[in-house]
């Protein structure tokens, strides 16, 4: 009995063995409940063109987006860190209870920034004279405000303009106009850097990756400012250097080049940083195209340029002009939703708050939909039957300061909170 117990033993010994050696590489895997070390942040854009800071984000949240520019810049108080806290915290709260998701916050409105840069002067908005320090860093508190209350925050850039209808006043010795003439044209009373010169398109590239290096923003954002103009003299020399260089393009077809080897530059700058990269352009494909030399087409239709379009859809969905609707908004959608599209390309709209109480021009429309204060749910409404979630507002101050149509405004804030907070 003793040699038999003895056998037994040893084949169980055995066998708890063998299945403990199977067993080994289990038990030492991190548990698939929630025990799973985080994965190293991706320093590379991921094949899908989605960024990878954001990318749970955006699965998980809806783009409800609103727009701050330097107009709002102008009422904010910036004498102090506390007070500028003080008035983007309110801004912020009002955003969170509207039911937005991200903020769209103009850094970089005039080749000036609302941070401290390498590469630009702090804007004017900030003391009111380019290049002077508030003494404090605005854009770091901007990120930490939003992202305490769970919003997420794109760093809007004008990649080309200086200085427009005498805003600013005077520029700073130490920016680009000053430093760099060169690389400067003026045009309707503006000065603009040229989209045709490689090293403007790197400069401003550069400038996209020291704010995604610098701060954890969530998105870089042009909106619709490329060539502000079709005169064939604004880089007229630079186009007579590429044809007698052996370049075959038409002047339409090289400025396009021009813009569109800039937003791949950018793009890439912010995807090596995992920061998404998204452009609001107009609504019309036509002035995109032909006016602004902006290659909509080639943004939409192949990957690697940007993360999203935002058309500008800023008329009514009851707008006509001389019989046409073609710039309503179901008229636009229906032209863009026709574009080719990559999937790693995602179409959002972007919706005229500003036309609130003023219409868009129609009156018939001005007096229905744009006093109606449901314009902008109505939009939002029938933009989701079409498959649109993203969504932008342009501005802050035409839903939140807004002493004109102030009963209005606040009529409209309560119909899209029934659809993005109360639903």
């Amino acid at each position: 009995m003793r040699r038999s117990a003895t056998v037994v033993f040893v084949i169980l010994f055995a066998a708890a063995t063998a299945i403990l050696f199977l067993l080994l590489p289990v038990l030492l895997s991190p548990s698939p409940t929630g025990m799973q070390q985080e994965a190293p942040p991706i320093a590379t854009p991921p094949e899908t063109g989605e960024s990878a800071s954001t990318a749970e984000s955006v699965a998980k949240r809806p783009y409800r987006a609103i727009w701050i520019s330097y107009l709002e810049w102008e009422t904010v108080d910036f004498s102090s860190a506390a007070a500028f806290t003080a008035d983007v915290s309110a801004m912020l709260d009002n955003c969170t209870a509207l039911g937005i998701t991200v903020v769209i916050a103009h850094v970089r409105p005039f080749g000036d920034a609302l941070y401290p840069s390498e590469l630009y002067p702090f804007s004017h908005l900030c003391t009111g004279t380019q290049g002077v320090s508030p003494g404090f860093d605005p854009l770091a508190i901007l990120v930490e405000q939003a992202h305490d209350r769970g919003l997420e925050l794109e760093a809007w850039v004008n990649p080309y303009r200086l200085q427009a209808g005498g805003v600013p006043q005077s520029l700073s010795p130490d920016g680009i106009a000053a430093q760099h003439p060169d690389w400067v044209r003026s045009v309707n009373d503006g000065l603009w850097l040229c989209p045709a010169l490689p090293e403007v398109q790197q400069y401003v590239a550069d400038g996209v990756r020291e704010l995604c290096q610098k701060y954890e923003i969530d998105g870089i954002h042009f909106d619709d400012y490329f060539y502000p103009t079709t005169d064939s003299s604004f880089d007229g020399a630079e186009y007579e250097a590429y044809r007698n260089s052996g370049g075959t393009l038409t002047l339409d077809d090289w400025r396009r080049d021009n813009v569109s080897a800039l937003v791949r530059l950018c793009y890439q700058a912010a995807h090596s940083c995992g920061v998404r990269f998204g452009i609001a352009p107009q609504a019309s494909l036509e002035n995109n195209r032909n006016v602004q030399y902006s290659d909509i087409d080639l943004w939409l239709r192949e990957p690697g340029y940007l993360d999203y379009l935002m058309p500008q859809f800023y008329w009514g969905l009851e707008y006509q002009h001389n019989g046409s609707t073609e710039m309503a908004l179901a008229d636009c959608l229906t032209a863009w939703l026709a574009l080719p599209r990559d999937d790693s390309v995602s179409l959002y709209a972007g919706l005229g708050a500003y036309r609130i109480g003023e219409g868009d021009g129609n009156t018939a429309s001005s007096s229905r939909e744009w006093q109606s204060g449901t314009a902008l749910a109505g939009q939002v409404s029938y933009l989701r039957q079409q498959g649109i979630g993203g969504i932008g507002l342009y501005r802050y101050a035409s839903l939140f300061d807004n002493p004109e149509w102030n009963s209005l405004a606040i009529r409209e804030q309560q119909a899209l909170k029934a659809l993005w907070v109360e639903e």
